[in-house]
């Protein structure tokens, strides 16, 4: 009697049309899954759609834009203000906060150099050029040589080689600031650096271009200099050596990832007296690159300094921004770990994956720059990176009151009648006292690229400092 009355009610037409009516559900959803995978699928071969040529000399980031336009969206984020506890930009004030009112000593220790006028906190990349171009240090004479790593320059350099880049680029440290400025405007190219200067136009390969990279990176080859974190460059030391090191064609594409940043964020001189250099032919570390500038010349014969310090006469050397040394001095650059896994983590949009553009500190980014390796709370990574920044700006601060301090003693026996025979050896401190504090001072991490070094340097600092201070004040006896 149950089986029957089971069977009359499956039989029933609104139970067979409930069941129709569910099968067309599934089906329709299996149908439309189906769709979207495939559609994902075809997304995800299509990375982008080449709307419109680009070309060697298509310096706006915005004509780019229309072919790759996620990365173009990212990249105009570089023009919103951002800030961490140690650099950047979050005021609603025209231009950045000045270090060297907030860390007097930088000031002093720059007395005799344009950075003393005006030194700044960091922007993001959309404001390099306009920066630069508005920076109280242009009241003093500046070289063309400046704009190597400011601008999308490298049409400009092809330009003024007749064709040649590196002859273009070698040209313009003899050119002042305002007329290669000038001269850029004039080709209808000032943009800061852009798409064409890390990207092959037709492929969007990874690349080099900027001459001082390719300059130093040949020497940092041809050296002798433990360089683990480049494989490409150890092979090449076990080749035949046949060509030069070219990274455009034996560097990984994880070491590209890193080359392309370390084009800028770098230690380099960059002045009038010879081309705009990267000090590598001894290495990386702030040692080797000490030694690279006390073996280098000026055009008079005399070795190699910044800029003659105003009040002691001290010949100091000014370290820039040397980002890439440290790193390649770290944990991470030893693990394989580029710049861009942390400045321009990985991004999902759709099917596809994509680096950020919107180059910024790690800090402001953790779950996607440090939780795709480290598996623990942003609160514990912040924490783990506030304790190294804070032992190094501590160590930072010890030292700008060490450097005053040997100032303070140099002028005080200057005042009592030390000769400079007899200020020699307090000068010689300064010297490598100053480069080295300032090598961390201008890198842009507060010491967390690479934290025992940079402790390891500050210590030295303070070290050099207060052997300079015992120098001064027995000047009498030297």
């Amino acid at each position: 009697m149950t089986e029957q009355k089971t069977t009359s009610m499956l039989m029933r037409p609104w139970f067979l049309g409930l069941v129709l009516v569910l099968g067309v559900a599934v089906g329709v959803g299996a149908t439309a899954l189906l769709l979207n995978v495939f559609e994902r699928k075809v997304e995800a071969q299509a990375t982008f759609v080449n709307l419109v040529p680009v070309t060697e000399d298509d310096t706006d980031p915005a004509k780019w834009g229309q072919n790759w336009p996620r990365q173009y969206d990212s990249y105009k984020k570089t023009a919103v203000s951002t800030r961490t506890r140690f650099g950047g930009h979050g005021g609603s004030e025209a231009l950045p906060e000045q270090k060297i009112e907030r860390d007097p000593w930088l000031r002093r220790m720059f007395l005799g150099y344009a950075f003393s006028i005006d030194y700044r906190d960091r922007r993001g990349h959309a404001y390099m050029l306009a920066d630069q171009e508005q920076t109280e240090r242009q009241s003093k004479p500046q070289s063309g040589s400046c704009l190597h790593c400011h601008a999308a320059v490298m049409p400009l350099y092809r330009k003024l080689g007749d064709g040649d880049a590196m002859k273009g680029f070698e040209s313009t440290h003899a050119m002042t600031y305002k007329e290669t400025n000038a001269k850029l405007h004039e080709l209808g190219e000032a943009h800061p650096v852009s798409c064409v200067d890390c990207h092959e136009p037709n492929t969007m390969k990874l690349r080099v271009t900027r001459p001082g990279f390719i300059k130093g990176i040949q020497a940092l080859a041809e050296s002798s200099a433990e360089v683990p974190h480049l494989p490409s460059i150890l092979a090449w030391r076990e080749s035949n050596r046949r060509e030069p090191y070219d990274p455009n064609t034996m560097a990984s594409r994880g070491e590209m990832r890193s080359f392309a940043c370390g084009q800028c964020h770098v230690e380099y001189y960059c002045s009038s007296d010879f081309p705009l250099t990267f000090p590598w032919g001894n290495g990386l570390t702030v040692e080797q690159q000490e030694d690279f500038w006390n073996e280098t010349k000026l055009s008079s014969g005399a070795r190699f300094y910044d800029y003659k310090h105003k009040e002691t006469g001290a010949e100091i050397l000014k370290a820039q921004h040397p980002e890439f040394e440290l790193w390649s001095q770290g944990i991470h650059a030893r693990s394989g770990v580029s710049c861009s896994d942390c400045h321009m983590p990985y991004m999902r949009d759709g099917a596809l994956k994509v680096s950020d553009h919107w180059v910024r500190s790690p800090l402001l980014n953790i779950s996607r720059a440090c939780q795709s390796c480290h598996h623990f709370s942003e609160e514990e990574m912040a924490a783990r990176v506030a304790v190294i920044q804070d032992r190094n700006h501590q160590l930072l601060q010890n030292g700008g009151k060490a450097i005053t301090d040997l100032i303070d003693a140099i002028v005080a026996a200057k005042e009592a009648g030390a000769s400079d025979q007899q200020l020699q050896a307090a000068r010689e401190f300064q010297r490598k006292a100053q480069w080295r504090l300032d090598f961390i001072a201008a890198e842009n991490s507060m010491g967390f690229h690479a934290p025992q070094e940079a402790a390891r340097i500050l210590g030295e600092a303070s070290d050099l400092a207060r052997q300079g201070v015992v120098a001064a004040m027995n000047w009498q006896t030297n």
